[in-house]
């Protein structure tokens, strides 16, 4: 008996396109298939594959979204791209052929009446999925990107946003930097993997505010000095809000109110169930609501927040600076990994060589033994064994005749 071929369906890059245009988002898609958001996610990236039941719902949806779409869906698409949305093109080099792959982060806008583009938080989300598409053959120098430039550019367009929040999330200026560009360089050191990843902004901006929540910070020396506190008052009082949150209400607070992601988005950066994610929002959001009353309206809150982040006037580092720092912590740590490793192995010789070859047993501890009597010293000689030892001392010199053999 041969099993029947499943349900033919278009590419990941088309499934996504198809849900856009249809108006719908991952979580409405996936409650109507059955599914959670995170499965529908990764049958857009290609990384999975639906199967079964879920199969057949998916591709009779998804044939519904493509028959609706028609003209409606090109004027849409149009109107999304005349409305200013941001792209940048990163891309690749493979590692086994010359072409090259393009990756395309979309900007879509912010629920809300914030533009992103004055927003201080403008950045790659990460429901944005990238679309990969291959370069044809002699076209690798002007559509294409070598890894450094597909850095650069990944650098360029969100490191000046992941400054400003990581400021929010520690109120620390030089701790804000540094967060950013160890996210970056631990992006260098992973940029295959980085560059494959359906989202790398949020890889990177989940390893930014990792680095910048660390409790290993406040053993170090510079950190404990007093960072001097934003010119407004407003303003300060809005940091000093923030900062009596707990780190993981403070990261869940900025991530939905300050970035703009959605509640599943959010849980899923922050490791944790929608539930718990929406539970943490609303305490952080009562929590700031009752020093500040006035910013108890979602949209104020944004945009308040944006302004507090502007404020801090935080640039970040050149991107070959980035580069370089990472190159050179690579080099250090692989010296450092070959120098031990050499010394285990001298190590290991010398203990080969001096160690003894046989068994050689312990010598026992010394021991009491009672019932022995002592040892009696001489006493004075009587007169007769005087007599006896002058007369031996004469007799020593010259001895007894010495008997010979004789020959016959």
């Amino acid at each position: 008996m041969t099993r029947s071929p499943g349900t033919p369906l278009p590419p990941p890059h088309e499934r996504r396109r198809l849900r856009e245009a249809g108006a719908l988002t991952r979580a409405r898609l996936a409650e109507r298939v059955g599914v959670r958001p995170g499965t529908v996610r990764a049958w857009e990236s290609g990384r999975r594959s639906p199967r079964g039941r879920n199969r057949e719902v998916y591709a009779k949806l998804l044939a519904a979204l493509a028959g609706s779409a028609g003209t409606a869906g090109d004027a849409e698409r149009g109107a999304g791209a005349g409305a200013g949305a941001r792209e940048s093109v990163f891309a690749r080099q493979k590692e086994e052929g010359t072409a090259v792959v393009t990756v395309r982060l979309e900007k879509p806008a912010r629920r809300g009446a914030v533009v992103p583009e004055a927003s201080a938080f403008a950045q790659a989300p990460p429901q944005a999925a990238p679309r990969r598409e291959p370069v044809p053959a002699g076209h690798e120098g002007t559509a294409g990107l070598t890894p450094a430039q597909a850095f650069d550019a990944l650098y360029a367009f969100c490191a000046p946003a992941l400054v400003r929040q990581a400021y929010l999330l520690t109120g620390r200026r030089d701790l804000a930097r540094e967060s950013v560009e160890r996210a970056f360089q631990r992006a260098w050191d992973r940029w295959p993997e980085v560059a494959r990843d359906p989202d790398p902004a949020g890889w990177v901006r989940a390893a930014a505010y990792e680095w910048a929540l660390s409790p290993s910070h406040r053993w170090r020396r510079h950190d404990r000095r007093a960072e001097p506190p934003p010119p407004g008052a407003d303003d300060r009082a809005l940091l000093d809000a923030l900062l009596r949150l707990p780190p993981p209400y403070r990261r869940t607070l900025l991530l939905y109110d300050g970035v703009g992601l959605g509640l599943p988005e959010t849980a899923a950066e922050t490791e944790a169930s929608t539930r718990a994610a929406a539970g943490r929002l609303t305490y952080a959001r009562e929590s700031v609501a009752a020093l500040l009353p006035e910013l108890s309206d979602p949209d104020e809150l944004h945009r308040r927040l944006a302004e507090l982040a502007s404020t801090g006037r935080l640039r970040a580092a050149e991107p070959p600076e980035v580069r370089g720092g990472s190159e050179r912590r690579a080099r250090f740590w692989t010296r450092a990994a070959v120098a031990f490793t050499v010394a285990l192995i001298g190590t290991t010789a010398l203990t080969l060589r001096t160690a003894p070859t046989r068994y050689e047993p312990p010598v026992p501890a010394g021991e009491t033994v009672r019932g022995v009597p002592p040892r009696v010293a001489p006493g004075p000689l009587s007169e007769e064994r005087r007599e006896l030892r002058d007369r031996l001392r004469e007799e020593l010199p010259g001895g007894p005749e010495r008997l010979a053999p004789q020959t016959r």
